[in-house]
């Protein structure tokens, strides 16, 4: 047998092979990075040439190349580099000669950016016809055999339909081949014969890449609280809304929640909790978003949401008027607020009188209050949650007016121009007059009386001196001061008033005469004008010694 033919294919594989490195070379020199993710299947359908320069022993026919061939394989790759291949490449009947080949086998591949290397080697069974018998000697028909494939190749990815189009720049395999045709047989043309065939197989066509062998990312699930976007309190609806990061394309996702308080429903990724229930505090709401049971296709999510109790309720008030008379209505105003606008209950207190009435507006009675004195209001309110407020205002009752504040009472006046020769005695003329003034004293034993003595000058005879003027002055003075002390003294003798309620003064009225004034207790007397009489520097004459002399002179 000839070796050339085997020659020559080992030299085509052994070219196929550099160019395919070669050509990886130059691409993993410009390789990003990030490889592309590689794929689980790859189905591959083109063209296949089988190169073929054999021949059938014992009778030497040489098999000629097939040109016209078909090549369709499918690829299952268990991780990135290694999978297992299946393939079927017919060669159909070419003058003569015909195979059909059925493959399994390991295949391993080099992902690149957009290149694929990658080499398999493969065994399986082998239906074939031949070899050509040109001189019509014989043939031989159909007849299984085992083959092996062994070789690589240089995928590319085109970027198509998100890359999942591929195109096989080429493929190429050593290929052999053994089948036993059996003997010959003249009678009935058959050549029979063993073929060990050596040949060369190359292909090119289209891949079809389907799923991934790199897993996706694993779904994420975060969630938050959407509403109310401020202070929630007890009653307000919450809603929670989560998001769902790298779900399966076309893959339906189911959605659940739960809550360590208040009621959760909902069963997409929007929750709603009813907080009605709730005291203030911290909650905690889970969700959990589901495409499959393995890991990576489901995950959870927590948010927290605060609860805070209600504010307590505030409250004004106020009076109007705010000063009356005993008795007259006052109109009290109470103006609660809410500021989460709970319902209200007012009510009142007064430290006097009494209110009535249990809304913004009550009424203050004043009846039987004392007057002067100063009222306590207070204002309530209590909302449906117990929580209070109080504030106070005050009413101020008018004082009954003050008495009239006291004043002295000039009372009568006694003279004394009759008695030339005693003109400083008090004569029973007077007594009238000072019965009057005890009378008036007696009234009012608290009042204190005042006694003020006058005189005329006492003229000076001659001529004029500075000596004769102050003895004058003296002279008079002293006239006016036992005048007041004589009528204080009847008084006290003869009366038997207090001494110690009787002031004596000098006035200066310029009349022999004495003027009492009645001065009240907390009236005060004017003393303009007056000067006190020093009472141990004068003596008084009793009125009825006087009267004795009086009459003898008279007879």
């Amino acid at each position: 047998m000839s070796y050339r033919p085997f020659r020559n294919t080992g030299r085509f594989l052994l070219a196929a092979c550099a160019v395919s490195f070669g050509v990886a070379s130059i691409s993993a020199q410009t390789t990003l990075p990030n490889a592309p993710n590689p794929s689980r299947v790859d189905i591959f359908t083109g063209y296949s040439y089988y190169g073929l320069h054999s021949e059938n022993k014992p009778s030497g026919e040489q098999f000629g190349s097939v040109d016209e061939g078909a090549i369709g394989s499918g690829a299952y790759y268990f991780n990135r580099h290694f999978g297992g291949e299946v393939a079927m490449i017919a060669n159909p009947n070419g003058n003569g000669d015909g195979f059909y080949g059925y493959y399994a086998g390991p295949i391993f591949r080099m992902p690149l950016q957009n290149y694929t290397l990658f080499a398999h080697g493969m065994a399986g069974g082998v239906r074939g016809v031949g070899p050509n018998n040109p001189g019509g000697v014989g043939y031989n028909p159909y007849t299984w055999g085992v083959g092996l494939l062994a070789g690589g190749g240089m995928d590319y990815d085109l970027p198509f339909f998100n890359h999942h189009i591929g195109l096989r720049l080429f493929e190429a395999d050593y290929r052999y081949t053994h089948i036993d045709f059996g003997p010959a047989d003249p009678s009935s043309f058959l050549q029979g014969g063993r073929a060990n065939l050596n040949g060369a197989e190359l292909s090119t066509g289209l891949l079809w890449h389907l799923g991934s062998v790199v897993p996706p990312p694993p779904v994420k699930y975060s969630c938050a609280v959407t509403a109310p976007t401020g202070a929630i309190y007890p009653g307000d609806p919450v809603t929670i809304t989560g998001t769902a990061t790298d779900l399966r394309a076309k893959k339906p996702a189911t959605y659940k929640w739960s809550a360590d308080g208040g009621t959760v429903t909902g069963d997409s990724n929007v929750a709603n909790v009813d907080t009605k229930t709730l005291s203030a505090g911290t909650y905690t709401v889970k969700g959990h978003v589901e495409q499959g049971p393995k890991p990576g296709m489901y995950a959870d999510c927590t948010t927290p949401f605060t609860v805070k109790a209600f504010d307590p309720p505030t409250v004004s008030c106020s009076a109007n008027p705010t000063t009356v008379n005993s008795g007259d209505p006052v109109t009290i105003t109470a103006a609660g607020n809410s500021p989460q606008n709970r319902p209200l209950t007012y009510s009142y207190s007064s430290t006097a009188g009494t209110i009535s009435g249990n809304t913004g507006t009550a009424t203050l009675s004043t009846t039987g209050a004392a007057p002067g004195t100063t009222i306590s209001v207070t204002c309530n309110v209590v909302d449906d949650k117990g929580q209070t407020a109080s504030q106070q205002t005050s009413v101020t009752l008018n004082a009954p007016p003050p008495p009239p504040a006291p004043v002295t009472k000039q009372l009568c006046a006694i003279t004394f121009d009759k008695d030339k020769a005693r003109p400083t005695r008090v004569d029973n003329e007077a007594k009238a007059c000072l019965d009057d003034i005890t009378l008036s004293e007696q009234r009012d034993t608290t009042a204190k009386l005042a006694v003020v003595g006058n005189s005329e000058p006492v003229k000076v005879h001659g001529k004029k001196t500075a000596r004769k003027e102050e003895l004058a002055a003296k002279a008079t003075t002293k006239n006016a001061a036992e005048r007041a002390v004589n009528a204080k003294a009847y008084l006290v003798t003869e009366k038997g008033l207090d001494p110690s309620n009787i002031s004596v003064y000098t006035g200066t009225a310029g009349t022999n005469s004495v003027e009492t004034t009645l001065i009240p207790a907390g009236a005060t007397l004017d003393t303009t004008g007056l000067t006190p009489v020093d009472e141990t520097a004068v003596k008084a004459v009793p009125r009825k010694a006087l009267g004795t002399k009086h009459h003898h002179a008279k007879k």
